[in-house]
């Protein structure tokens, strides 16, 4: 185990520590935002002043949980030399709140995301996002790219996508029986995902723990609604796009890449796509920081016929079978 695993560990199970280090770090991002402002690169304070991120520049990744988007976010870093905004749930947040309205309120005036007012608040969303990002990010300037990786915040690439048209979108589909696998073993008491969650959310996870076959239609029914809307964004959407599998990243990363840099229109060499995915290999995770139970977990299409039970593979199977069949038609 490294020391900087060892270290994230102890942050988040001692309340003291996670205190002091989230203090330490809002203090080291204030002064960044400072240099920056001083600098000129940063976002304004007011409203309408230009923001750092350019639109055109931001590559955003939507997909499920335990999809491989940390995989792709770092290869994607490296070949461009940028910065990633990580899991700002800035789609989950508007994504959730929109889906969850009822009709009645969407036909309204008044709602906050009615449709009368739906270009005002559209615009409103494209500078909420604009500027957070900037703010985020204070060293990113309109020439920079951003990678945005948003697993779980499928949900909200439509309205992302219609607020930020120029920008770039990746779309990362995995089996939904490997998703749903992952998570449940990740969630185990003693994991690293029940490791990092607060006390509260552990005793609900260790509920569905003793119901893993009620929390598989579960996952399942979470898969259909966050990849039915992702694949909506992904058709409707006007600027560079690219739909890419797990699977097939896995099978030829190489040749993936070149097809995702090239749908994306990313100025990518060849010799350094290649050298983004050979320093991002699977065998370059250290071997303490892989396996069952942990974040980099088993990395192999497939693993579900090991991990799920007859049942709860059919209940998958049954809950997700149209994007199934539309992802892998010939599985």
């Amino acid at each position: 185990m490294s020391d900087l695993v060892r270290v994230k560990r102890a942050v988040r199970k001692n309340p003291t520590l996670r205190r002091a280090f989230y203090r330490a770090r809002g203090l080291y991002h204030g002064a960044r935002m400072a240099v920056a402002a001083r600098s000129g690169s940063a976002p304004g304070g007011e409203p309408g002043e230009a923001a750092g991120v350019d639109p055109a520049r931001t590559v955003w990744i939507f997909s499920t949980a335990r999809s491989g988007t940390t995989w792709l976010r770092g290869m994607l870093t490296d070949l461009l030399g940028c910065e990633a905004w990580e899991e700002p749930k800035v789609a989950q947040l508007f994504g959730d709140f929109y889906e969850r309205a009822q009709e009645g309120q969407l036909g309204s005036v008044d709602f906050v995301m009615g449709d009368p007012t739906r270009k005002a608040w559209t615009g409103a969303l494209r500078s909420f996002v604009l500027r957070t990002a900037s703010a985020s990010h204070p060293s990113v300037g309109p020439g920079d790219y951003l990678v945005v990786k948003e697993p779980g915040g499928a949900l909200g690439a439509p309205l992302i996508a219609e607020a930020l048209p120029e920008s770039r979108m990746v779309l990362l589909v995995r089996d939904p029986r490997d998703v749903v696998a992952s998570v449940l073993d990740a969630q185990k008491e003693g994991n690293w995902m029940y490791e990092a969650m607060d006390e509260s959310r552990r005793g609900r996870a260790t509920s569905a723990d003793k119901n893993r076959t009620a929390y598989a239609r579960i996952l399942a029914n979470r898969y259909v609604r966050q990849m039915s809307s992702g694949k909506e964004a992904f058709d409707a959407h006007r600027g560079p796009k690219t739909l890419v599998r797990y699977e097939d990243l896995r099978s030829d990363t190489l040749g993936t890449m070149r097809r995702l840099c090239s749908e994306l229109r990313l100025p990518a060499e060849d010799e350094r796509i290649a050298r983004a995915v050979g320093e991002r290999a699977w065998d370059k995770v250290p071997p303490a920081e892989k396996g069952e139970g942990k974040f980099y977990r088993k990395g192999k299409p497939g693993g579900w016929k090991e991990d799920l039970s007859a049942r709860q593979a059919e209940i998958v199977e049954s809950v997700t079978a149209p994007l199934l069949t539309r992802f892998y038609p010939r599985a």
